[in-house]
């Protein structure tokens, strides 16, 4: 449910002052706002795959998918700039999950064309998804290979006349269902593990491709299983070489996982802002609700964590802008930082709501719904401790190597 009164940039607070930002992000984002104060709250909610749509449509139509593009294609910028993908995600997700996530699958289901794939495939699919006239998908978790991307069992073989066969299945798949392609990944056997996965571009209308079953889940998204039978593609939809896939998708989480961070920093950005709203207005005990010092301490607590945050987000992004080859910790700091935050901060503002929190209709009980996928998808919170553990360790080693 979207807000019925504008937050305008009051929301972001004086984070576009920061040192991260220049001048084109603090107008991209002046402008995002003001579009989605004027027209989120019109858009359809009730039918979830319709909705989904008519979010891309609008987002392409204001020129907005601009920024999960290069310029090259009619993006904004020669790379993707990651600054201006976690404030579009932080100011989509303060207003409208459904529109956060309709962005952010136009990105991260077309990253990896944007860093591996050919000149023609990037000529044939790139400007209909800044367009918003193609849906993106990205196809990477099975039912026994989520976390564990080496235990990938859907397979990429050859099969005659420059072409593969993929067989098997994906599982949770954001736009499975309404998808016009699927960047999937597969096991084509170069190597064991990781070292023998591939990645390919497949359309939605491909035969042997099916959705086997719609997901529903606690904040509605379009979700799927895939199902691939004797699924025949051109090797020429191979995104990157042969057993390439990993490196594929580890570049691409690299760039997409800060927005994770960045999407959760706008839920609780928004639960902040209800919740000193609420505070404010609510009259108890001769005063407001806000006069409590444990209100005034569960605010303190959220405002620091919501700021904390912030500067994880933004130092990932500002960091990989700035040139870095890798930020496998820095976005993993960011994203498990920022998410279990605004659970925290999401929690505070419905337990202060009372029972208005949990009353489906209210603002803090769609966020509070929104924000627990967020802590899972893209690596669970318990997968970023051990890839920051790993990089802490390991550049130890090395300086003491060395």
């Amino acid at each position: 449910m979207v807000g019925a009164l504008p937050l305008g940039m009051a929301i972001l607070g004086d984070t576009l002052d920061w040192p991260f930002f220049e001048d084109r992000h603090r107008r991209f984002a002046e402008e995002l706002t003001a579009w989605a104060d004027a027209y989120l709250p019109d858009l359809p909610h009730d039918d979830v795959d319709a909705a989904c749509r008519a979010r891309v449509k609008a987002l392409g139509d204001a020129g907005f998918l601009k920024a999960v593009v290069p310029a090259a294609y009619g993006g904004l910028s020669d790379t993707l700039d990651v600054r201006t993908l976690c404030l579009a995600r932080e100011i989509l997700a303060a207003r409208d999950g459904l529109a956060d996530f309709a962005f952010a699958m136009q990105g991260l289901g077309t990253g990896p064309i944007t860093i591996a794939g050919s000149q023609a495939m990037r000529q044939a699919i790139l400007p209909g998804v800044r367009a918003g006239t193609r849906i993106a998908a990205f196809a990477l978790s099975e039912k026994e290979a989520g976390s564990d991307v080496a235990a990938m069992a859907t397979t990429a073989l050859p099969d005659g006349n420059g072409h593969v066969r993929i067989d098997g299945e994906k599982t949770w798949i954001s736009n499975g269902g309404i998808a016009d392609h699927y960047i999937v990944f597969a096991r084509s056997g170069e190597a064991p593990g990781a070292r023998g996965l591939s990645a390919y571009l497949v359309e939605a209308d491909t035969p042997g491709l099916t959705i086997a079953e719609r997901i529903d889940v606690i904040a509605p998204h379009p979700l799927a299983t895939l199902r691939f039978e004797a699924c025949r593609i051109p090797v020429e939809n191979r995104i990157g070489g042969p057993g390439d896939g990993f490196k594929v998708a580890m570049a691409t989480l690299d760039i997409f996982r800060s927005t994770v961070g960045a999407a959760a920093l706008g839920f609780a950005r928004r639960a902040l802002h209800e919740t000193v709203s609420h505070a404010n207005g609510r009259k108890l005990f001769g005063g407001t609700l806000g006069d409590l010092q444990l209100s005034q301490a569960a605010i303190a607590d959220s405002a620091a964590e919501v700021d904390a945050a912030a500067l994880l987000v933004y130092r990932a992004a500002w960091t990989k802008d700035k040139g870095a080859a890798r930020v496998t910790r820095e976005a993993a700091l960011a994203k498990m930082v920022a998410t279990e935050n605004a659970q925290k901060v999401i929690d505070r503002a419905v337990q202060i709501h009372g029972g208005l929190g949990v009353t489906k209709g209210v603002k803090v009980e769609e966020l509070y719904r929104e924000i627990r996928a967020l802590r899972i998808y893209e690596g669970a919170t318990e997968v970023q401790k051990i890839v920051i553990a790993r990089d802490l360790l390991k550049a130890q080693a090395a300086r003491q190597e060395g």
